[in-house]
């Protein structure tokens, strides 16, 4: 009794550092900022240092932010400037929103909310915006699914979104922070002012996707999959349950769905030469591959090539795409944008214009999921 009640306390722990109402992003992570000019948009600022001291910050005084001898040089309008190791802007009306613009660049209309934590390191500055949860989330969305579409897209990319922070969480824990802001996590440029998408956040607030197991899900989605998705097997060579072929007929028509790509007779055989092809080259028509439905790899004779390989190295849209020769040419017709696997975007924007909701779009693309607040995870497994 007394194992399992450690268990149990060991368990609680681990979720309850996971399950949090804010999140911690590295904002310009690839970038290598060295200076920074920070003001506030709304509310009111307090630059707070690790040795006690407190200095406010208001609308219209803009706080420089430089490196020096491995440290932070700050300077405040009408201020004598201080050196110091690390510090904290921290918001203090509950309606706090501010600019950061690095290295001098011009300023864009990017906002941020919350608290901004600044530090030194490796040569560089580092810049972590300590955000509510879902403006992160609605960030993230309009950042990676655009602005403008029905409510229940917006819903269903919410969901994904904040499935894969809370996967996520402890990405970058090393780091002292949670999540960076470009696709090696997720892509975030900071708050959505779209109220359609903000309210999509809302109302899915806490909200992710589950496995059987009440696991979180590995909430893949791609731009377009030309009328089928991949099985996660295919693309990365992990089996995962939820994440099987599917096929789409709602992407069809979608500004995604098709694509063209040619290449001289020479420049191809010259590829497949590199890669090991010793078979004729004087018969075009041998180069000829179709694909009507989701393969795994490219084959003229006894040659063969996995498909994914083919995509790295020419930079195609995806993998789902047959050969054609038309003169001295060869000429790949391709469908769809992305690796495939997981949520078909323009399938689930064309499906929620047609009247499905976030639910069944879900359990369109993701197979036997459950829906479910974050607080009746049992496990949170993170990878």
């Amino acid at each position: 009794m007394l194992k399992l009640k450690i268990l149990f306390i060991l368990l609680l722990t681990v979720f309850c550092t996971v399950v949090s109402a804010q999140v911690k992003i590295r904002l310009f992570s690839n970038q290598s900022p060295e200076s920074a000019v920070f003001s506030v948009i709304e509310g009111k600022y307090e630059i707070n240092m690790f040795n006690g001291e407190i200095f406010a910050v208001l609308k219209g005084e803009p706080v420089i932010i430089t490196k020096f001898d491995g440290k932070l040089a700050v300077k405040k309008r009408n201020t004598e400037g201080f050196v110091c190791d690390s510090m904290v802007l921290s918001g203090k009306t509950g309606n706090d929103t501010f600019s950061l613009r690095i290295n001098g660049n011009s300023p864009v209309r990017q906002y941020y909310s919350g608290d901004l934590q600044c530090f030194p390191d490796l040569g560089t500055l580092v810049f972590v915006n300590i955000s509510d949860v879902e403006k992160y989330v609605s960030g993230v969305v309009k950042a990676e699914g655009g602005s403008g579409k029905n409510l229940e897209y917006f819903k269903t990319q919410a969901i994904i979104a904040r499935t894969y922070m809370y996967k996520y969480f402890d990405k970058h824990l090393v780091d002292r922070y949670n999540v960076c802001d470009n696709t090696h996590c997720q892509a975030f440029n900071g708050l959505s002012l779209d109220t359609l998408l903000n309210r999509a956040a809302l109302e899915t607030q806490g909200l992710v996707i589950f496995d059987k197991d009440s696991v979180l899900i590995i909430s893949a989605f791609h731009s377009n999959c030309g009328g089928e998705t991949s099985s996660s097997e295919d693309v990365w060579l992990s089996d995962q349950p939820y994440l099987k072929a599917v096929i789409d007929p709602y992407c069809l028509n979608s500004r995604n769905a098709k694509w063209e790509k040619s290449f001289s007779m020479n420049e191809w055989v010259t590829y497949l030469r590199k890669s090991g092809y010793d078979g004729k080259v004087n018969d075009p028509s041998v180069f000829k591959f179709l694909q009507e439905y989701r393969l795994t790899d490219y084959k003229t004779g006894v040659f063969t090539k996995p498909l994914r390989t083919i995509r790295t190295d020419l930079n195609l849209r995806s993998t789902f795409f047959s050969v054609f020769t038309e003169s001295d040419s060869i000429v790949l017709k391709g469908r769809g944008y992305g690796h495939g696997v997981g949520l078909c975007q323009e399938g689930a924007m064309e499906m929620a214009t047609k009247g499905f909701n976030y639910k069944q779009i879900i359990d369109f693309y993701y197979f036997s999921v459950l829906i479910s607040d974050i607080n009746n995870a049992v496990v949170i497994k993170n990878e």
